[in-house]
């Protein structure tokens, strides 16, 4: 069987929430795109610092590109994990006062001011994949909008070309009528990349339209349960 892109098995972890976030068992195969509800901001934190070996549970088992995060052994070994995982997110550090191209760049270079031919080629071609307009390219990070924030995350989250994209939260700065293209933008980054997905959203509609399976967690037992689908007389399968 070909090694899950990330695994949880009987998993939880205590963070200070009125219980511990669990998650009983959850196995997303590599290019597969997956929707979690039912995981707040705080909640969806420490989902992904578990996923990414950042923290570790105090039950369970968390695997990482057919990994055990318990496994890694010092944080240059942990480096070495992360460098294959992208993770959109408000908590990822942005220079407002540089432009878009200086931080998509940064992944390459911290050469910024300005970036060296090739790395601002890269940096171009990462904002041109996530759907950032040309004249936005030289604009500082703070004069964009938070839709345009969000695809400058998604560019950074991209650039070294990871095996797993987590998303957290990131639709939530986003105008409602801005969702459908950015969840747009995302599938086609997924289909043509081949990363897997993992999306903590609160935003069922962003949800169904960037993910092929949606789960709902269900805090207590840690289950994550997929939506009852209907007949078409209405009778519950």
């Amino acid at each position: 069987m070909t090694p899950a892109a990330v695994a949880f098995a009987g998993v939880s972890k205590t963070y200070g929430g009125l219980r511990p976030l669990r998650i009983a068992e959850l196995r997303v195969a590599p290019g597969d795109r997956v929707a979690i509800l039912g995981l707040d901001q705080v909640a969806a934190e420490v989902f992904v610092n578990l996923a990414t070996g950042a923290t570790l549970p105090d039950a369970g088992d968390v695997r990482l590109l057919g990994r055990t995060t318990s496994a890694i052994k010092d944080s240059a070994d942990w480096l070495a994990t992360i460098d294959r995982v992208g993770i959109v997110s408000d908590r990822a550090v942005l220079l407002d006062q540089l432009t878009v191209v200086q931080n998509l760049a940064m992944p390459f270079t911290l050469d910024i001011e300005p970036p060296p031919d090739r790395e601002r080629a890269r940096a171009e071609a990462l904002a041109r994949e996530v759907g950032l307009p040309e004249p936005s390219w030289t604009m500082p990070l703070v004069g964009l909008d938070a839709a345009a924030a969000t695809r400058v995350r998604l560019g950074r989250a991209i650039a070294l070309d990871p095996a797993v994209l987590l998303l957290e939260h990131a639709s939530a700065r986003v105008p409602p009528e801005g969702l459908a293209a950015l969840a747009a933008e995302i599938r086609a980054l997924a289909a043509r990349r081949g990363f897997a997905l993992i999306a903590a959203t609160a935003d069922e509609r962003f949800a169904q339209a960037v993910a092929s399976r949606v789960l709902t967690l269900e805090p207590a037992t840690g289950r994550l349960r997929e939506p009852r689908r209907f007949r078409w007389f209405g009778l519950r399968l």
